[in-house]
């Protein structure tokens, strides 16, 4: 670290408050709430916060989160879900937080400048997450007392260089966030297209219609099962137990996990043909679309963005007759009424059989909607490649701009190029 950047502990600068406990029919309605997922999944507070809680205003007053707030998880039952933060960038009115959380709000007798910006990305840092790791304990659950907290050390440099720091990452996460925001916009499009021209049937409305057995449908169209349209297939999962399986490997290969919230997956993962049989191992094309059969993300879908091979939770549902887009839209349009044919209790799961026999309207192939949907897909593919560069290069300069090691002279050029 550069001799003017100075280390203090957490006590030294912030004032330590717990969240909120209440029962569960407190929330759902009343005023907004950091919840334990806005911590963990976000570096920054959202700018709108989704959930709400019963609260009044001593609560508000005691668990109200300001710009420069450290929202801090203080407990888990996982020791890497432990120590995560988010920083408020401004002050949320008649807020409160989560009592798994710790907020920690700079004491009034502190003369040291922080950039909320800066703090953030520190906070996230290898440094950061390996000083948690000494003094996180582990019984029945993961968990950061009071007096772990405030021994918790943090390195600043002079407040110019926080700015600087911040000006040099935030716009990576802000291109970043309007890549992802362009993709919902993106994707809502899609379905909008999918539900005016197959399930409302708009652009037929004056042409014939026949009856069918999913009801009236255009003169020309049928019902067919998927089966019938679509080739599908499922995967395999190597042995844990030998991690020559994922060692050096050359196959791509998604876990069903990887399809929630995703519309388009992306896989790093790879793994050997090693443990796997010959149709589990078998690549499945670019444009699959990926259906999670069972599991806490039964019902996800997502497309493939290149050839990979997949886990035995996900049925594969490769395009034969009809655009891949068609069955994606339909298998979300209509996602709630797949799930209604799952069996299980404990678990639900949907058997390729079930997925195979599901009943489609079945249009002609060379409908014009099709390739607009698909140049849809085309641009939010776009953004998601862009992310990943942006991503990297954020996670690269990150620890060699929090250490001190270069300075944003070294990397104006490369940043130009991406933002």
């Amino acid at each position: 670290m550069p001799e003017n950047w100075k280390t203090y502990k957490f006590e030294e600068l912030y004032n330590i408050a717990s969240g909120l406990s209440k029962s569960r029919d407190q929330f759902g309605f009343g005023h907004p709430f950091v919840t334990f997922k806005d911590v963990f999944y976000n570096w920054f507070l959202p700018e709108e916060l989704g959930d709400l809680a019963n609260t009044n205003e001593k609560e508000q007053k005691k668990g109200g989160i300001k710009k420069g707030d450290i929202i801090l998880t203080r407990t888990s039952e996982t020791l890497h879900e432990l120590g995560m933060s988010s920083v408020a960038l401004k002050d949320y009115p008649n807020s409160t937080f989560n009592g798994f959380c710790k907020r920690l709000r700079q004491k009034d007798e502190s003369s040291i400048k922080i950039e909320p910006v800066f703090m953030a990305y520190f906070l996230r840092s290898r440094y950061f997450r390996n000083e948690v790791s000494k003094y996180a304990t582990m019984t029945t659950r993961a968990s950061l007392n009071i007096a772990a907290i405030n021994s918790l050390s943090i390195t600043l440099p002079p407040f110019d260089e926080q700015q600087e720091i911040a000006s040099i990452l935030k716009p990576l996460d802000d291109k970043i966030e309007n890549n992802l925001a362009m993709n919902k916009t993106l994707e809502e499009m899609a379905m909008a297209l999918y539900k005016h021209w197959f399930v409302d049937f708009g652009p037929f409305k004056d042409g014939k219609f026949i009856d069918s057995e999913l009801g009236l449908i255009p003169e020309g169209w049928e019902v067919k099962e998927l089966g019938e349209i679509y080739n599908t297939t499922s995967g395999g999962t190597p042995s844990r137990k030998k991690m020559e399986y994922y060692e050096n490997g050359t196959i791509p290969w998604v876990k069903s996990k990887e399809l929630y919230g995703n519309f388009i997956v992306q896989t790093e993962e790879k793994i050997t043909e090693l443990g796997l049989s010959k149709s589990s191992a078998k690549l499945v094309p670019e444009k699959t679309v990926m259906l999670a059969m069972y599991g806490a993300t039964v019902g996800e879908t997502s497309i493939l963005s290149s050839k990979a091979s997949c886990n035995q939770a996900i049925c594969a549902i490769m395009q034969k007759e009809i655009s891949y887009v068609y069955i994606f839209q339909f298998l979300r349009f209509f996602k709630n009424d797949i799930l209604n044919q799952a069996v299980g209790s404990a678990q639900q799961n949907i058997s390729q059989a079930i997925i195979k026999n599901l009943k489609i309207i079945t249009p002609p192939s060379n409908l014009e909607v099709f390739d607009k949907i698909e140049l849809l897909y085309s641009k939010a593919e776009k953004n998601l490649i862009e992310n990943q560069t942006l991503t990297q290069l954020r996670d690269t300069l990150l620890p060699k701009l929090i250490s001190g090691e270069v300075r944003l002279k070294e990397f104006e050029e490369k940043l130009t190029a991406v933002l």
